[in-house]
């Protein structure tokens, strides 16, 4: 319940300045975490990163004041903190799909999306094994694409540049590259998120001598408490959920600001793969 009350704390600072500036740092403190395991939880409870969530609230009381008074444009403008009325009617017109000048006309169709606030939902009733291990840092390498923010997107980005991988012989040449089978799996990385997505890597460990094409990307990862969650048939969609939703609320632990791994185990041939998620945490 202590979590739930946080949660909705934080729900009403946001409506309280939805007209003024909304500090991140605070919506975390309010949650007793950090600013970014917050909005990557937020963003896999609610799928609306938080930026958009702030932004959809704001275009809401906009058009409902655009509706019910004679207020100007361009001061509905600099209430909801856009610099100038083109900004604001740019950014108006994606979500509600009119003009502002046009939510005062009888008729239209405008979009309202209400408040959030979070409640008891009854789960749980599937094991999710993990682990906590201490891992030193270490090194990866591997090709990446960009991954949309928004969660229902991003579940759709990866399988597709999965295939590319697969399509365009990127596994086979890796594989190659580490002297194992074309069909043995690679993990991948999801790092350096930012306002419109995330990068995902295709990789593996550097091999020892070092030596690499300069067509790949390396990647260092710094050491870290990690908490891996053990998925035996790599439904990893399900489980990064199960992850936010269930796992993270109650656990004492907390996302730390680094990247996360689906490391993937076999061969495809041998149809005996099985994956892990490795997310750095603290206490």
């Amino acid at each position: 319940m202590d979590w739930l009350d946080r949660m909705n704390k934080a729900m009403d600072y946001i409506e309280a300045n939805l007209e003024g500036e909304i500090s991140y740092d605070k919506v975390a403190q309010i949650t007793c975490c950090s600013t970014y395991h917050f909005q990557r939880m937020f963003s896999f409870i609610t799928e609306v990163p938080l930026s958009e969530y702030i932004r959809r609230r704001r275009m809401t009381l906009a058009a409902f004041e655009l509706q019910t008074s004679d207020i100007k444009v361009i001061d509905v403008a600099l209430k909801y903190g856009y610099e100038s009325p083109e900004a604001f009617s740019r950014a108006f017109k994606n979500l509600h799909g009119v003009m502002p000048k046009s939510a005062r006309d009888i008729g239209v169709a405008l979009k309202a999306f209400p408040k959030m606030t979070f409640s008891i939902s009854i789960k749980g009733e599937n094991e999710m094994n993990y682990r906590i291990e201490q891992r030193e840092a270490f090194e990866v390498f591997g090709v990446y694409g960009m991954i949309s923010k928004d969660m229902e997107q991003a579940f759709i980005d990866v399988p597709q540049f999965c295939r590319q991988c697969d399509e365009d012989g990127t596994v086979d040449r890796m594989n190659e590259l580490l002297g194992r089978f074309s069909d043995t799996y690679l993990h991948a990385a999801l790092y350096d998120h930012n306002d419109t997505g995330f990068k995902y890597m295709i990789c593996y460990y550097t091999p020892k001598t070092g030596v690499i094409p300069e067509n790949y990307t390396r990647l260092n990862v710094s050491a870290h408490t990690w908490v891996v969650f053990s998925e035996q048939k790599c439904e990893m969609q399900n489980m990064w959920r199960r992850i936010y939703t269930e796992w993270f609320p109650t656990s004492g632990y907390e996302q730390v600001e680094g990247p996360t791994f689906e490391m993937y185990y076999g061969q495809a041939s041998h149809e005996n793969g099985f994956g892990e998620i490795w997310i750095p945490v603290k206490k």
